[in-house]
């Protein structure tokens, strides 16, 4: 009998697993977004396999960052921004937030702007035209989480990750990169002030600083629903918290662990992709420095079909990280001033300036390069406070960060603060 027993209670541990994947998956749509397309395409159109080792090392620190604010939420059952929230006053909350605001209005810009350019190129769409169809889109998307919950939520943006995963990968089967060019591009190395921006702006589009605040909300609201739906299940009402029982916690912990590797080896697989395509195929390509003269050489080298799926990745990746993007800004809000708005109007507020770009002259590639490094600069704002307080055993007890990960999390925090000076030194000196 205790044979029978033990594959079954395996088994419903491994169900339980599964029920539990889903927040990192959103948050990885971050990692996704048309600014990573910019980035990535031009550093290999540019450099060629040059920066894959950026890629590599981000997506490397996006891993242990992702987790450890997946962890802060479900030990403590609050968000980053709810944590610093308690230890701010009130000008410094107001303040914190102004700068957090900032970088999710230029993940917005480029969101929008990135699927307005997916419109035109696919159907020849003025751009803000697509722009106003992108955040219509992104509405709709938002309104499936405010109506059909969190769970319907994640289905749908995990089927939308799988359409990018499609569309920016499948050049790779038609021209397939150069194995030793690509371990040449695994060595740290720059060429050039250039290679430097490319890089900072590389990073920024891979650790963002909205997925860190964003992922910590995401994760504290998959424990509240697990926890109501086993209650309802038994027939009972739900008592207590999940961190009054540490073997809950770790069981929730392994399984964050899985679903933050899963997201992530997908998204960075999903950014290198982009970058070999562009290393492989663009190089010596005139207008390869706009997302336009890209999606023209990839349809040249291979084929309309190729493009066309690029374009279609394009396209959905705009579609499904602006509508992760205005719920970031809405769980910062309401997490550092308790204040909540609608998320459709958060959405119609923010996508004012974008559309008002994209009526500029102004390059749009441009303007997505330009918001990643905006990223870049907002990524300590969120990864120091983040890993100070995994580490406060106050709120993570016997969960916060042991000395060994505390170090790691501390050098990828000084890597990253180090590269955004350089490049504040690079830009001031022109």
């Amino acid at each position: 009998m205790s044979q029978r027993t033990a594959p079954t209670d395996r088994s419903l541990r491994r169900a339980r697993t599964i029920s539990l994947l889903g927040p990192a998956f959103v948050a990885a749509i971050a990692y996704v977004d048309p600014g990573n397309v910019a980035a990535n395409l031009t550093a290999g159109a540019e450099f060629g396999y040059l920066l894959v080792w950026v890629l590599v090392m981000a997506n490397a620190m996006a891993v242990l960052v992702q987790y450890l604010s997946a962890k802060l939420g479900v030990v403590t059952g609050r968000s980053l921004p709810e944590v610093l929230s308690g230890r701010l006053s009130r000008r410094g909350r107001i303040a914190y937030w102004l700068q957090a605001e900032a970088v999710a209005m230029a993940t917005d810009l480029a969101e929008v702007i990135g699927g307005a350019i997916a419109l035109h190129l696919l159907f020849g769409v003025p751009l803000v035209v697509g722009g106003l169809v992108t955040g219509a889109v992104s509405m709709v998307v938002l309104a499936v989480q405010q109506r059909r919950g969190q769970r319907v939520f994640e289905t749908v943006l995990l089927t939308m990750l799988g359409v990018i995963t499609v569309g920016f990968c499948a050049g790779l089967l038609v021209a397939p990169p150069d194995a030793g060019a690509v371990l040449g591009g695994l060595v740290p190395r720059f060429d050039g002030t250039d290679s430097v921006l490319l890089a900072a702006s590389m990073l920024g589009a891979t650790v963002m600083p909205h997925a860190i605040y964003l992922h910590s909300s995401l994760a504290r609201d998959r424990v509240r629903h697990d926890a109501e739906r086993r209650a309802a299940v038994a027939g009972v009402t739900p008592s207590g918290t999940v961190q009054d029982d540490p073997s809950t916690v770790r069981r929730l912990l392994g399984a964050t662990r899985w679903d933050v590797v899963a997201a992530l080896v997908i998204a960075g697989g999903v950014n290198i992709a982009m970058l070999l395509l562009a290393a492989a195929n663009l190089p010596g390509r005139t207008g390869t420095d706009s997302i336009e003269g890209a999606y023209a050489a990839i349809g040249d080298s291979l084929g309309p079909l190729v493009a066309v799926l690029f374009g279609v990745g394009l396209l959905v990746s705009g579609l499904a990280s602006t509508a992760v993007g205005a719920y970031a800004g809405s769980e910062i809000m309401a997490g550092l001033l308790h204040v909540r708005i609608p998320l459709l109007v958060r959405r119609l507020v923010t996508l004012v300036p974008a559309l008002l770009l994209l009526a500029t002259d102004v390059s749009p590639t441009y303007l997505l390069v330009l918001s990643q490094v905006v990223l870049s600069f907002g990524i300590p704002f969120a990864m120091i406070p983040l890993v100070r307080a995994t580490r406060d055993a106050r709120l993570l007890g016997e969960f916060r960060n042991n000395r060994g990960t505390q170090a790691v999390a501390w050098l990828v925090a000084a890597v990253i603060v180090g590269l955004n000076v350089t490049l504040l030194w690079l830009t001031i000196a022109g």
